[in-house]
C-alpha cells in the first residue's frame, strides 16, 4: 500500500523557519522524483520544489522559493524534506508531498503551514 505522510507543519511567525518531512512507503522510493506542492485557500495547487530520483542530485524550485527553501531526500530512510526559511505570510498553504515517475504519481494528504504574527 502506497503511503506518503507529511509532517512538520504548523504556525510560525514571519521570518521564521519550518522543516517539512514526508515519509514514503509502499513503492521503490529511489526510483521516483519527489516534489513539494502547496495550495493556498482559494488558489490552485502549485509546484514548490522537486528533487530528482536516484541520488537527488538535481533540484528545481519555483522562482519565489529560490534561496529560501531547500528540498532534499534520504533514500535510506524513504524520506523527503523541505527546509523553509524566511517564511512570509504568502507562504501560508497546505503543503503536499508528491512522488512521480513517467505516468505514475502518488500524493500525500498534506500538512498545513500558517505564517502569521
Amino acid at each position: 500500500q502506497v503511503q506518503l505522510v507529511e509532517s512538520g507543519g504548523g504556525l510560525v511567525q514571519p521570518g521564521g523557519s519550518l522543516r517539512l518531512s514526508c515519509a514514503a512507503s509502499g513503492f521503490t522510493f529511489s526510483s521516483f522524483s519527489m516534489s513539494w506542492y502547496r495550495q493556498a485557500s482559494g488558489k490552485e495547487r502549485e509546484l514548490v520544489a522537486t528533487v530528482s530520483r536516484g541520488g537527488g542530485g538535481i533540484t528545481n524550485y519555483a522562482d519565489s522559493e529560490k534561496g529560501r527553501f531547500t528540498i532534499s531526500r534520504d533514500n535510506a530512510k524513504n524520506m523527503v524534506y523541505l527546509q523553509m526559511n524566511s517564511l512570509k505570510p504568502e507562504d501560508t498553504a497546505v503543503y503536499y508531498c508528491k512522488a512521480s515517475v513517467v505516468y505514475t504519481a502518488y500524493w500525500g494528504q498534506g500538512t498545513q503551514v500558517t505564517v502569521s504574527s
